[in-house]
């Protein structure tokens, strides 16, 4: 048994998706359901008698610990987090409450939990923290990737909580023994994302045709990982990972926004093209940079590689494409996500730029 933070999410549901399509093992969903966090993600395990749904946050405390007592997992694999920049510089304080206070929480409930079992299920018990490149912070053109021995320095609200969080996970093994591992992943894209972000943005809004808002000159580099082969690396994570070590986990796909924007286009424009005869492209709109927007993220996936095997299937041009059609063939999906609330954070985010 798995009990699975954030398990509504976007990589969360994928995640909970995957296992029970390769495994038999049961887990429990445990999820707030807030803006990001949609139950129509994991429809598919409606009446799977592996799975189990609990909305509800991980700061509560006697929650998790009735969840613990009853389900006894073997692992929690903690997705749940607030994950978008832009919200973070908007209002920080929820990003404090749920990645900082919240994996607090969740990892009191979790020592108390480890520290009543005995013999092989205490030491079989894993606590696997999914964690961002983003609390490294930004690197010049030339520098070398981010490794698991990188500084911390994160730039923004929400990197800043993901490091604090990090830093309790990391506390919480060397003070108490708790058996933990985390991940830092590169950008991720694919199904079930909500079209706050870059990828899913840009196809809605061009399929749609509005703006396709490009921050600043578009040169912004990430590594973007598909999210398939970053379920599959935690999987592996989880299965053989060393306890008390980080794993740096990403795609080898490094690319500035504005050629994934360009990229998205023309796919559309090859399998849905304008009634205009015109490019999507004609909709790129360049808006005023974010406030400390860090202009460069890379990873440097060697270790796990070297220690345990994995490295992504899906190169970034295989996995645009698998992503683009998997919007394309879920309109219905993407037309329930961007409600009036997703209208109004958009007006907010982008108007004044």
């Amino acid at each position: 048994m798995l009990l699975v933070t954030g398990g509504a999410g976007f990589i969360g549901s994928n995640f909970v998706l995957d296992w029970l399509a390769q495994s038999s093992e049961p887990l429990v969903t445990l999820d707030l359901l807030t803006y990001a966090g949609n139950r129509r993600n994991l429809a598919a395990l409606e009446g799977d008698p592996r799975h189990t749904f609990v909305q509800g946050e991980i700061g509560d405390a006697a929650l998790v610990a009735r969840l613990l007592a009853e389900h006894r997992p073997r692992a929690i694999v903690h997705f749940a987090a607030e994950s978008h920049v832009d919200r973070s510089i908007h209002g920080p304080e929820a990003f404090i409450q749920t990645n900082v206070v919240g994996t607090f929480r969740l990892l009191e409930a979790a020592r108390g939990f480890w520290a009543g079992l005995d013999g092989a299920e205490r030491g079989a018990f894993r606590f696997l923290h999914v964690s961002t490149d983003e609390v490294y912070g930004s690197l010049p053109p030339d520098a070398p990737a981010f490794t698991e021995d990188h500084r911390y320095e994160p730039n923004s609200p929400y990197s800043a909580s993901k490091a604090g969080s990090d830093h309790l996970v990391r506390a919480y093994h060397h003070t108490y023994g708790l058996p933990v591992l985390t991940t830092n992943c590169s950008n991720n894209y694919g199904p079930y994302q909500f079209p706050e972000k870059l990828i899913p943005l840009v196809i809605h809004h061009a399929l749609s045709g509005k703006p396709l808002p490009i921050y600043g000159d578009g040169q912004q580099v990430r590594d973007w990982l598909y999210v398939g082969d970053h379920c599959t690396a935690i999987r592996r994570v989880l299965e053989a990972g060393t306890v008390g070590e980080v794993y740096n986990i990403g795609g080898w796909n490094e690319r500035p926004n504005l050629e994934v924007v360009r990229t998205i286009c023309a796919v559309l424009d090859e399998w849905v093209p304008r009634a205009d005869g015109q490019s999507y492209v004609t909709q790129l709109t360049y808006v005023t940079d974010r406030p400390g927007h860090d202009r460069r993220y890379a990873i440097d996936a060697r270790k796990i590689h070297r220690e345990l095997g994995w490295q992504p299937a899906e190169t970034f041009e295989t996995g645009i494409r698998r992503t683009i059609r998997w919007y394309l063939d879920h309109q219905d999906w993407v037309t329930d996500v961007t409600s009036g609330a997703y209208r109004a954070w958009i007006g907010t985010n982008y108007q004044a730029r």
